[in-house]
């Protein structure tokens, strides 16, 4: 906990950090092992040197006691052969300490994705359960059972606020239902509503989405002040995905890109992308809006859509290179594909170098980000958004998570950027957090310091399917 206003998880100050350092501790143990054993190595041969044989003619008692103390500075207990011993054995050990602490996280979450597909599938079994735990509710709290039980009554979306996580159940339960949906069907269905987790479920549904092909339109450059400001922190960052998403609706999807260069004549891009827009069902035919519904599917499921497409193309289109460095700021849906365009990033699925994500509201606990890249994001505790990949982002040293607490009166605020985010990322940019350190410098290409000479062209794009 870093103050009163926001929790840090993950990043450099984070528990797989921390497994990193072994890995490379693990690492440096060997090479020492190895100059260890090769300076024993060499020494050895000193002990037959002819020179050194030579001289025990003229002082053999002298050779005796330099071959004596030199067997025992190699061969001893403490000599270099036992210590290059000693390193590998420890090099061995946090190598699989590493390991076995990695294992073990990716089999627990396997774990959970198989029990969560299981309580779908067999809900008999599920509702049965959770009747027997609110019984035991009411015996040992029956005030506290009744009042939550009125406050749901009364004000479902409040009480949903309160408690995200029944998202997270929701979620991950649904590939399993979808499952028996299926087999019930006698497997018309099987094709769309098969076995699987939530991500590759998502990918099932998201192809009743024809995806179509990018197309990108210019629009006049934006010269308010939060788009064309030299960005100094989270909070500047985020305001001009705010710009973009005032203007963004179901029949327009706009995009910036924001030129930063510097006195030196170095550039770096940022590109600002908002959340879904569109929420229609598929119509059959492609859906000429990238910020739709079938977008999340297809994302959440591990695609690379029209959207990320257009992305690249007004990147290319606002000058930027393979070499550029590029900060990708999405909001909801904008994060998530901000996620897995850096997860393609310096491939032809995404031909730039991606340094650096910052995303609010969305949900990225099932996307991969190389490890080159930091992603910094925040999620609000009230805000169900986060919740609907079902899985909390990974503690990775990469990625830091920045949770805070923001109730605004409804389910859609507590999502949105203005009443909700930005006063998250204001905090974020007053933490001095060792993580959110790290985070801030590794982003110093994309932030202005006091006193830097940074000019900021905003480019708008419209985006949509042909």
């Amino acid at each position: 906990m870093t103050g009163a206003a926001i929790e840090v998880r993950g990043g450099a100050g984070g528990v797989e950090a921390d497994l990193a350092d072994l890995s490379a501790l693990a690492g440096s143990s060997l090479d020492l092992a190895e100059a260890l054993a090769t300076t024993s190595a060499l020494c050895h041969g000193m002990l037959a040197d002819p020179d050194l044989l030579a001289s025990a003619v003229l002082d053999p008692v002298g050779v005796a006691r330099f071959e004596a103390a030199l067997l025992a500075a190699l061969d001893g207990a403490g000599g270099l052969t036992a210590l290059a011993v000693a390193f590998t054995a420890r090099a061995a050990t946090l190598r699989a300490a590493a390991e076995a602490y990695a294992a073990a996280d990716a089999a627990l979450a396997g774990l959970a994705d198989d029990l969560h597909w299981a309580a779908g599938f067999f809900p008999e079994a599920t509702v049965g359960g959770l009747l027997v735990l609110g019984a035991g509710r009411v015996l040992t709290d029956p005030v506290g059972a009744v009042d939550g039980a009125r406050d749901l009554a009364d004000d479902p979306e409040g009480w949903l606020a309160e408690h995200p996580g029944v998202v997270d159940h929701l979620v991950n339960a649904a590939p399993g239902a979808a499952s028996r949906l299926g087999l019930s069907t006698g497997g018309r269905l099987s094709p769309w509503f098969g076995g699987g987790d939530v991500r590759s479920a998502a990918a099932r549904l998201g192809r009743l989405w024809p995806d179509g092909a990018p197309v990108v339109a210019a629009r006049p450059d934006d010269v308010r002040a939060a788009a064309v400001r030299p960005p100094r922190g989270v909070a500047d960052l985020l305001a001009a995905v705010d710009l973009r998403s005032e203007e963004s609706d179901a029949d327009r999807d706009h995009i910036g890109v924001r030129v930063l260069t510097r006195a030196d004549g170095t550039t770096a891009y940022v590109v600002d992308i908002p959340g879904t827009q569109d929420w229609d069902l598929p119509g059959g035919g492609v859906n000429p809006a990238t910020n739709d519904l079938g977008t999340n599917l297809r994302v959440l499921g591990g695609d690379v859509t029209t959207r990320q497409r257009a992305i690249a193309e007004a990147l290319r289109r606002a000058g930027a290179g393979p070499a550029d460095p590029v900060l990708l700021v999405g909001h909801s849906q904008g994060g998530m594909v901000a996620a897995q365009a850096a997860h393609d990033a310096g491939t032809a699925d995404f031909p730039y170098d991606v340094r650096c994500v910052l995303t609010a509201g969305a949900p990225i606990g099932r996307v991969e980000v190389p490890a080159r890249v930091r992603v910094l994001a925040l999620e609000n505790v009230h805000d169900v958004v986060p919740h609907l990949d079902g899985r909390d982002n990974d503690d990775d040293a990469n990625v830091t998570t920045v949770t805070f607490e923001r109730r605004t009166g409804g389910l859609g605020t507590d999502h949105g950027l203005r009443n909700s985010y930005l006063h998250g990322a204001r905090a974020v940019d007053r933490s001095e957090d060792p993580s959110l350190a790290a985070y801030r410098a590794s982003a110093a290409p994309f932030l202005a310091g006091p006193g830097d000479d940074v000019t900021v062209v905003a480019r708008v794009y419209s985006i949509s399917r042909g």
